[in-house]
């Protein structure tokens, strides 16, 4: 069972898995990629006692104990998952809003350029790519001048003109 694990790991550290511990991974576990809010909302389906500041309290330990991860996917909180699964990049559609998980071997290429000219080794766990799904992109009507517009607003070369989705 995988709070056996946990338990050991925290024992090995010195600390005990408390509840709100196990909640909180538990939580963290069930949603994955998950707001410290997301994650109290979970939690508190089992113990409504839980405040928003003691979830805090338990990701920053958890992730000095090396057992969750986050990640910043956007302008807001940033998300967590749990640190034993494998380390990966985050693709962020802008227009549904999914998460792909992508291998982080599909950046070596741009990681060893990087160290190599910069010598600077990269955290990829916390690197979140922003674009468009597949999902999105199909869905994604062409404009007169052949170019792919949106929903959103838009192209590129449209604000270059100075053209607006405003009206006149």
């Amino acid at each position: 069972m995988v709070t056996t694990d946990w338990q050991s790991d925290l024992r090995k550290r010195g600390y005990r898995l408390t509840p709100q511990r196990q909640l909180v991974l538990e939580a963290v576990d069930r949603l994955e990629h998950a707001t410290p809010d997301d994650i109290l909302t979970e939690v508190r389906r089992t113990a409504g006692g839980v405040n928003i500041s003691t979830v805090y309290r338990t990701l920053e330990l958890l992730e000095e104990l090396g057992l969750v991860s986050h990640a910043h996917l956007g302008h807001g909180a940033p998300t967590y998952h749990l640190a034993d699964r494998h380390h990966h990049l985050h693709l962020v559609c802008r227009d549904c809003g999914d998460v792909i998980e992508a291998d982080v071997s599909v950046a070596s290429g741009f990681t060893a350029q990087l160290r190599d000219t910069f010598g600077f080794d990269t955290d990829l766990k916390h690197f979140a790519i922003f674009g468009r799904c597949a999902g999105c992109s199909s869905a994604a009507t062409p404009d007169a001048s052949g170019g792919a517009a949106t929903e959103a607003g838009p192209t590129d070369a449209d604000r270059a003109a100075g053209a607006s989705n405003d009206g006149p």
